[in-house]
């Protein structure tokens, strides 16, 4: 059977023939099929049009380290500041377990759809495209504003050692970004794979060196147990001076929404679904594990924090960019330790440079996706012969220039002006992905799919975790700059940063609407019969039985 796709028709049209209009071959009419769903006619086009470079290694890899970062090495330190050990004990725990339900949604959808684009995909097939349009343009601009935020960070990062024109670090790291982003997704799945097991090395090595320094094993030889969960203020932290356990749930919630961010980009996955190999495997397995690996990489590792640094240490809300404001620096220095700044500082720029990778593959995809969708040129969809879009990527590339702005103190304070107003974008876009995933988990019941027997894979708990996180998502936004609000503490940057996406968001999803004339599909035409039944039609071929060592592979197999 061919399929043609026309990318460059409206979305309105696209909307409309979603479900019955499409055209289909003589065969088929004579035959009496039903008529194929575009996107599911273009689904196996797309899987044809990339070169599946990234392996179950690469994805589970990924899915295991890919977040693991500054969040968690330099900014974990604020969180203990904040709330104290416990309070950043529990608001990563929590955090986690929402987010956890996030994964496993947009798992549940890409194993049945692996395309490029991940929600923003979905939201096209299973929602509503006016959704797709305005969540797209949305993490487009956050993309945008990322990379070369990532690029400064690596620059300043290198400061800790030496010191020169920073512009240089920047030009250097962005050529190197572009050039990994034009290439194979190979290499991009080999140096992930290699920054993941950097990274795992030292979340192990300084939840070791922490545990050591508590019971006393550091050159000072002071055994520090759980004192600071006693003392200055036990395991809680009055937030703004406020007393009382006022106070000490404010400084939860705010450790709650700071930890968030560190756990951006944990549901990239199915970014790149369709250039996986294997990926109605590979994305469930990933998705399933991704509870252990919070519970292994962040919730272990901020509870080791607690302990060997006390919440009143002043180094801990020192914002340098680089490892001298690591917890685990702070609490090596003060037992004595020498060798520690230097490797977690080296681990943290391999860090920035793998996050500026994932953002340049992550935002040339979804730009991809959005084009084949009709909601951007359609010369995004323009692919190069090693199976890259590489307009989009240059795109992405233009924009890097951004960084320079940090080099100019006027430009500075508007370059972190734009950080500030995509920060939210994170959680913006995790309402919406629980947002389409809650209407396919619908259409599915709606339409008698038995998504245990007949889908790939069915992710657990649901639909109760997605209800309990999006109810949770819809507070954190509302209350996200409630600091605002009090007295005494007002700051226009913090407002609008906090708020600046909701207006955006009904602004571009409403007039996208107005004209395009889109509705919510209904739940009893969601196509999720014809994408199961190119399931079946397409089986992927079964994974080679484990020999030897293999079977003591518990990372990536």
């Amino acid at each position: 059977m061919s399929f043609v796709i026309s990318s460059a028709s409206s979305s309105k049209d696209k909307s409309s023939k979603l479900v019955s209009d499409v055209e289909r071959p003589e065969s088929d009419l004579e035959m009496g099929k039903e008529p194929e769903p575009e996107n599911v006619a273009g689904q196996l086009e797309e899987l044809h049009e990339f070169r599946q470079g990234l392996h179950q290694r690469h994805i589970q890899m990924i899915a295991l380290a890919g977040t693991v970062g500054t969040g968690l090495f330099l900014s974990s330190g604020k969180a203990i500041a904040t709330a104290g050990p416990l309070g950043a004990f529990l608001a990563y725990t929590f955090m986690g377990i929402l987010t956890a339900s996030v994964v496993s949604g947009v798992g549940e959808m890409g194993a049945l759809v692996p395309l490029n684009g991940g929600v923003i995909r979905y939201a096209e097939i299973f929602c509503d495209p006016a959704l797709a349009f305005a969540n797209g343009w949305n993490q487009v601009y956050s993309y945008i504003v990322s990379i070369p935020s990532e690029l400064v960070a690596a620059a300043v990062i290198v400061e800790f050692w030496v010191t020169i024109n920073n512009a240089i670090w920047i030009t250097i790291f962005g050529i190197l970004m572009i050039v990994t982003a034009l290439l194979f997704v190979r290499i991009y799945g080999e140096l992930e794979f290699g920054f993941s097991i950097l990274k795992i090395m030292l979340v192990i090595g300084i939840n070791i060196m922490a545990l050591v320094i508590t019971c006393g094993g550091g050159p000072n030889h002071k055994a520090i147990g759980f004192s600071y969960w006693k003392e200055p203020f036990g395991p809680f932290v009055q937030y703004l001076s406020i007393g009382g356990s006022w106070g000490r749930f404010l400084g939860f919630w705010s450790a709650f929404n700071n930890a968030l961010y560190a756990y951006s980009g944990i549901e990239n996955i199915t970014i790149a679904a369709a250039e996986t190999k294997s990926p109605r495997r590979a994305i469930p397995m990933a998705a399933r594990r991704i509870f252990v690996r919070i519970l292994l990489f962040y919730v272990v590792t901020i509870f080791m924090v607690g302990l060997v640094v006390p919440s009143t240490d002043p180094n801990l809300l020192k914002s340098s960019g680089t490892a001298s404001q690591s917890p685990f620096v702070i609490a090596a220095r003060n037992a004595g330790i020498k060798a520690v700044p230097s490797i977690i500082n080296a681990v943290v720029l391999t860090s920035a440079w793998s996050s500026g990778n994932s953002n340049m593959l992550g935002g040339s995809r979804i730009l991809y996706g959005m084009a084949k969708q009709g909601h951007a040129p359609a010369f995004f969809t323009k692919i190069n012969r090693f199976g890259i879009p590489y307009i989009a990527v240059a795109l992405y590339g233009i924009f890097m220039a951004l960084g320079y702005m940090t080099l100019s103190s006027s430009a500075s304070n508007v370059f972190n002006w734009l950080q500030n107003v995509v920060s939210i974008s994170t959680l913006v876009n995790w309402i919406c992905i629980l947002v389409v995933y809650l209407r396919f988990f619908y259409a599915c019941k709606k339409q008698q799919v038995n998504r245990q027997a007949e889908l790939p894979w069915a992710a657990p708990f649901q639909p109760y975790s997605s209800w309990i996180a999006l109810i949770i998502f819809i507070i954190l936004f509302f209350t996200g700059g409630y600091t605002t609000f009090i007295h005494g503490h007002w700051s226009t940057e913090t407002f609008i940063s906090s708020y600046f996406n909701l207006p955006f968001i009904i602004v571009v999803y409403g007039g996208y609407k107005l004209v395009m004339k889109t509705k919510v599909i209904p739940l009893e035409d969601v196509p999720i019969r014809p994408f199961i039944q190119q399931y079946l039609d397409n089986p992927e071929p079964e994974p080679k039985p484990k020999t030897g060592l293999q079977k003591l592979n518990i990372l990536w197999s």
